[in-house]
């Protein structure tokens, strides 16, 4: 079948190497052979494929190295190697992928850097995930460079150093996405139907992996959790006003939690867990009301828990591990017994009590000179009182008649 273009044979029991001759269809745009059970090396002859714009290998047990002849799919548009036995480097070969879309690469056995010229060599580039490999030295801050960028994931891994502030730079991140676009891939009509491959990514949020298809694009995201990254949080960060999850847990993180952490106003997950912050939590933590999952366990976070407004729908395993902190919804109190602003001063709290009294006294004399200044004036001048009762009475009864009536349509 040489005129094939369409190959899907997704989700099957399909045991057995790829055989090489797979490589003389050469007029095929997709080819799914994921979930399941191929073993062996990819062939090489994959590369001979002038038309193809999606390999999709994810979930088999595929070993070796990726064979650099994969460099030559100019016009491939996602690669999915994910969870395979892959060994070996990133070929460099791969940078020749100039219309890649998705960079698919998690849990595999890859070693060495990430290479540098990934953030020059996709300009369309919406998805990079490489977690689960053992990937070491630092983040290359040119990937702030991939101003497609939406999904950044390269958990569990061996990376060391700081976060580069340049990761405060991804155009995608920082703008809000509101139009959803299906990612569709190689798309076939028939007679009576069509085929198309549906793009798909795994990522994992509150500790759960959840396999985004029809919303992919709506998606922004970045984890960097389960590494060695130390370091501050850059306050730059903060600019990716689009960012729905951010994953920095697991770390060896220091400093403070930026102050202005609240302008990620989309957030809907935040993870800062068993890292080396320090001081207090910001107080404007408690304007995100997107935020879903909230985690600042096992830090050296102290002071008072601002347990207000969004902040008071996370238990207490969101502040744990942190000795330093008190209020609710922890059970060590601050002192004097204040939750939210760690306790007050005698003076002030005497203060407030004595501004308390006045605002009462306030209140109650203008009361009675509500009450009692109409019923002077209307004992004065009694026409007016008539005028005014009149008026009131008029307009109860209208309101009457209005309620009879609905009460009769019904």
């Amino acid at each position: 079948m040489p005129n094939i273009i369409f190959l899907s044979l997704s989700e099957n029991n399909i045991t057995g190497a790829v055989p090489a001759s797979i490589g003389e269809l050469s007029s095929l745009e997709v080819v799914d052979l994921s979930l399941n059970s191929l073993t062996g090396r990819i062939p090489l002859s994959i590369g001979n494929y002038s038309s193809l714009r999606v390999l999709d290998i994810q979930d088999n047990t595929l070993s070796g190295k990726i064979p650099r002849s994969l460099g030559q799919l100019n016009l491939l548009q996602t690669l999915h190697l994910s969870s395979n036995r892959l060994s070996g480097e990133i070929p460099s070969a791969l940078q020749n992928l100039s219309s890649l879309e998705t960079l698919d690469l998690t849990n595999n056995r890859l070693t060495g850097i990430i290479p540098l010229w990934i953030g020059e060599a996709f300009p369309h580039l919406r998805i990079l995930t490489l977690r689960s490999n053992t990937f070491h030295g630092e983040l290359p801050s040119g990937h702030s460079n991939l101003s497609s960028l939406q999904v950044l994931d390269l958990a569990e891994n061996e990376l060391n150093g700081r976060i580069p502030s340049s990761f405060g730079d991804f155009k995608a991140m920082a703008k809000q996405q509101y139009k959803n676009h299906y990612l569709y891939y190689g798309h076939i009509r028939f007679v009576e139907s069509q085929a198309f491959f549906q793009e798909n990514i795994v990522v994992n949020m509150n500790d759960q992996h959840l396999r985004y298809t029809k919303t992919l694009s709506l998606l922004t995201s970045i984890d960097l959790s389960r590494n060695k990254l130390s370091g501050e949080i850059p306050e730059t960060i903060t600019k990716l006003a689009g960012l729905l999850a951010l994953n920095l847990s697991n770390n060896n993180i220091r400093g403070q939690i930026p102050k202005n952490i609240s302008e990620l106003q989309q957030l809907l997950s935040l993870d800062l867990s068993s890292n080396e912050l320090s001081g207090p939590i910001p107080s404007s933590v408690s304007s995100m009301a997107f935020l879903s999952s909230l985690n600042f366990s096992n830090n050296n976070l102290s002071g008072a828990i601002p347990y207000t407004g969004h902040m008071t729908t996370y238990s207490a395993s969101s502040f744990a591990g942190n000795p330093g902190l008190c209020g609710l919804p922890l059970t060590v109190s601050c002192p004097h017994n204040d939750p939210i602003t760690g306790g007050e001063t005698a003076e002030a709290s005497n203060a407030d009590e004595f501004a308390d009294k006045w605002f009462y006294l306030i209140i109650g004399i203008g009361f009675a000179a509500g009450v009692l200044l109409p019923y002077l004036v209307f004992a004065i001048r009694r026409p007016w009182g008539y005028i005014y009762f009149a008026f009131v009475d008029r307009v109860v009864s209208k309101l009457s008649s209005l309620k009879d009536r609905k009460t009769t349509s019904r």
